[in-house]
């Protein structure tokens, strides 16, 4: 039997979860309210339900467990992750819930499986809806899987943007000494290479030559967020939550997109809720 490493994450991993959580059991209860929808949980990347605590070592149940204890429940679950072992681990914590869920593994790329297996399941006219959650580790996530979802119509967002790996990979002082492949890394998460007219400013040096100066992160979050409204075409994104670890440092930024004035507005509620605790 293949031994899972399980994913460690920090106090800032388990806020977003509890805003994903909360944001959920609303969502759930408008919907079964309604009674002529369904409406489906989506992950892209699931992982195995599972995970450590940094520091302590402790257990706790990841997303997709927490959504799937949720009541009352959602009609089914999808769960794309392309560890397969992971996936099996997840399969048997949900199995061992008892909870006689509906839900479907895909041990797949979720950047593939979810534009040709899933979202063309949550379509507008057969009363279909969804909640997905793209939590990816770093930029590892197709922009046209994001602008799909928005196309649909269908689909409330909560989106990861990993600034860190951004910042780190891409997004240097420097922009000539970046690897090609590591700047097309960001390009496919952004959609095309607009990003680099926003993360770098012309500015002319003491020679009067003209240098390309680093933009701040909440500059690159601001315009990642017009992106979702003006290109994925998402009626409505609040501000993003930053994400910061234990050094401060903004690791990504959760973001939520959605249609529906009632969903932003529970969702800004939570995002304001945790920015004033300071939790982030």
């Amino acid at each position: 039997m293949t031994e899972i490493a399980f994913d460690e994450v920090g106090y800032w991993s388990e806020v977003k979860q509890d805003i994903v959580q909360l944001y959920s059991e609303e969502y759930t209860k408008i919907l079964r309210a309604q009674g002529n929808l369904r409406f489906a949980y989506i992950e892209g990347f699931s992982s195995s339900g599972i995970q450590v605590r940094k520091g302590s070592g402790e257990l706790s149940f990841g997303s997709a467990i927490r959504a799937v204890k949720i009541e009352p429940p959602f009609d089914e679950y999808h769960f794309v992750d392309i560890d397969r072992a992971k996936l099996s681990t997840l399969e048997r914590l949900v199995n061992e819930t008892r909870l006689r869920r509906t839900s479907r593994y895909y041990p797949d790329d979720c950047n593939r499986v979810l534009l040709t297996d899933i979202f063309p399941q949550v379509r507008y006219e057969e009363y279909r809806r969804a909640l997905c959650l793209l939590d990816p580790y770093g930029l590892d996530l197709d922009w046209a899987v994001i602008a799909k979802a928005g196309e649909l119509g269908t689909i409330d967002l909560f989106l990861n943007f990993p600034v860190m790996d951004a910042n780190r990979n891409a997004l240097w002082r420097n922009p000539k000494r970046v690897a090609p492949s590591q700047a097309a890394r960001l390009t496919r998460f952004w959609g095309d290479e607009t990003w680099r007219d926003v993360a770098y400013q012309k500015q002319k040096n003491l020679f009067g030559e003209q240098e390309a100066i680093k933009t701040d992160n909440e500059t690159v979050a601001n315009a990642f967020r017009e992106r979702l409204r003006n290109v994925a075409k998402f009626a409505l994104v609040p501000r993003p939550v930053p994400m910061r670890n234990d050094q401060g440092a903004t690791i990504y930024y959760l973001f939520f997109a959605s249609q529906k004035e009632s969903a932003n507005r529970i969702a800004s509620f939570l995002f304001e809720k945790y920015r004033a605790r300071g939790a982030v």
